[in-house]
């Protein structure tokens, strides 16, 4: 069994894998006074129990993260209370994907990740993952396994909570899927203009891409991430994987044993 975590802006998104199968998954807050050492590793302990899953029999630990500011605590969380040091992908590890891009070690790891998992789940064609979580991130990868580059826009709930912030009289709203175009109440009005901007953003970037890109053979479309589910009936995407980063990393774990 591989344990494999997702350090997150907003979460640590943690699953356990074996031979391709998740046998749990769950979610942790990002916030750095609750995410010292000890305390996740209790949380680890606690969490793998109550899935009746004996923490000795994790074999290992592979890991992606966009918080470095945690990077430490987590490694000692892993290495103190579950007995394995973490394999961080990072520069330096082997991926299997070849990066066109200017500045690689910028790459965000989770990305790099997701694209190695759906590579493995649909090979031999050109993909384009978007990615539903506080950001939302658009890659475009190649049939022979190169990742082209991409976009970052900020999530839905991203988005709403920036405009509570910066005005004095919207508040949240909760986030729902295909909600009334033309919003008849400021809640309304809100989940419109979070939603229909989100969906309009990205089908404006994949048909670019599938335009100037994928000339030959359009891209298939992967959605993942926690807000990729309200978009599910917009004909956005081809498929919905919601795990593909915890498989990514256990590829990732795979070609680097």
């Amino acid at each position: 069994m591989i344990l494999c975590l997702d350090i997150g802006n907003t979460n640590i998104f943690a699953g356990v894998l074996q031979e391709g199968q998740v046998l749990m998954r769950c979610r942790y807050p990002t916030e750095k006074a609750a995410c010292t050492s000890d305390i996740v590793g209790l949380f680890l302990l606690d969490v793998l129990r109550q899935h009746n899953i004996d923490p000795a029999s994790i074999e290992a630990i592979s890991a992606c993260s966009v918080v470095p500011d945690l990077d430490y605590s987590i490694r000692s969380a892993c290495i103190k209370y579950m007995g394995h040091d973490p394999l961080f992908l990072e520069p330096g590890v082997k991926s299997g994907v070849k990066l066109s891009v200017k500045t690689p070690h910028t790459l965000g790891s989770d990305r790099l990740a997701t694209a190695v998992a759906a590579l493995d789940c649909y090979p031999d064609r050109p993909l384009i993952v978007l990615d539903f979580g506080t950001a939302t991130t658009v890659c475009a990868i190649q049939s022979d396994r190169v990742y082209m580059g991409g976009a970052i826009l900020p999530g839905i709930k991203t988005c709403m909570e920036s405009l509570c912030d910066k005005t004095a009289k919207l508040s949240s709203v909760n986030l729902i899927d295909k909600p009334n175009a033309l919003g008849k109440t400021t809640e309304e009005n809100i989940q419109s203009g979070l939603y229909y901007g989100q969906l309009g953003a990205l089908k404006e970037l994949v048909a670019r891409y599938q335009e100037n890109i994928f000339k030959q053979e359009p891209a298939f479309v992967v959605a993942t991430g926690g807000y990729a589910q309200l978009f599910r009936e917009e004909n956005l995407f081809d498929a919905l994987e919601p795990d593909l980063v915890l498989y990514g990393l256990e590829a990732v774990w795979a070609m680097n044993r």
